[in-house]
């Protein structure tokens, strides 16, 4: 294959409408996996996704995430790994290149979309890997937490599972619109996130609230409560400023804490696709 093909056939893959495949999510990742299985970069984001889910499936905290997106360099890659298995013009050759770089165009779109996976088929919103929690849990130390719109209460779980005294919370009002809150994976107390807060305030020293619902001021909301009972409690958020969570009121009106704790929160909470979340100490 020759550079001037080379080029021509990468302008084309670019402008190639994305195919609509009928197969599910987790299929096609299968499949991707075997079509680029002699390419290591490429094949380490599929290897992800599918250890995600597998350890999703068992009940169990996934693992830290990289960014799943496609190298830059991925046609190049193909292209140079191609050439020193057939030789120029042989058309084993050209046919690969084809399926593979037709391929790539939805294999980056399923790649970002895992997110939306998760939350339609787990409930989980925020990605949530097992790491973050065992330093979200070293943070705690010996002190009880309320966790406020649990969910699927995949932190309270985690953090039970080391031991912490846990209040796991939800007003469990999506139920009926998605799988959130509808297959738990620990005990959660039917509770808005400011009933929760008057309820046990005295007996927690850590309030965790991620993923509040984007353009509601429910967390707002408990801010202002937790500000009106001038508590000592940490108030851990985990959210986009002014992005895909929470309400403008909150992120307009928190104080940000930035300090060792805060990056030690961060270390394992790593951005996984377009949504720019984090962790937040909030006074």
């Amino acid at each position: 294959m020759n550079p001037k093909k080379l080029q021509k056939l990468k302008k084309k893959v670019r402008h190639a409408p994305l195919s609509q495949r009928p197969t599910t999510y987790i299929d096609r990742m299968t499949a991707y996996y075997h079509q680029f299985n002699d390419y290591p970069a490429i094949k380490l984001l599929i290897s992800n996704v599918l250890l995600a889910d597998k350890m999703l499936a068992a009940g169990n905290l996934p693992q830290q995430l990289p960014l799943l997106q496609l190298p830059d360099d991925s046609q190049d890659q193909i292209y140079q790994k191609l050439n020193t298995l057939y030789a120029p013009g042989d058309a084993t050759g050209d046919q690969l290149w084809n399926e593979l770089t037709a391929a790539l165009p939805q294999l980056d779109h399923d790649l970002r979309s895992f997110r939306d996976y998760l939350e339609t088929h787990y409930g989980m919103w925020a990605y949530t890997p097992a790491p973050f929690v065992t330093d979200l849990a070293t943070f705690v130390g010996d002190r009880a937490v309320l966790e406020v719109m649990a969910g699927n209460g995949y932190i309270s779980k985690g953090l039970r599972d080391a031991h912490k005294t846990v209040f796991a919370t939800d007003s469990q009002a999506w139920t009926a619109e998605n799988e959130t809150g509808r297959y738990p994976l620990t005990p959660i107390e039917p509770l808005s996130a400011v009933d929760a807060f008057h309820k046990y305030q005295d007996q927690v020293g850590v309030v965790v609230m991620s993923w509040s619902p984007d353009g509601l001021p429910l967390d707002w909301e408990l801010l202002q409560a937790m500000r009106a009972a001038h508590t000592s409690v940490d108030f851990v958020v985990i959210g986009e400023p002014h992005g895909a969570t929470g309400s403008t009121e909150f992120w307009d009106h928190a104080e940000f804490i930035e300090n060792a704790d805060s990056r030690a929160l961060n270390h394992h909470f790593t951005q996984i696709d377009l949504v720019q979340d984090h962790v937040y100490l909030v006074k």
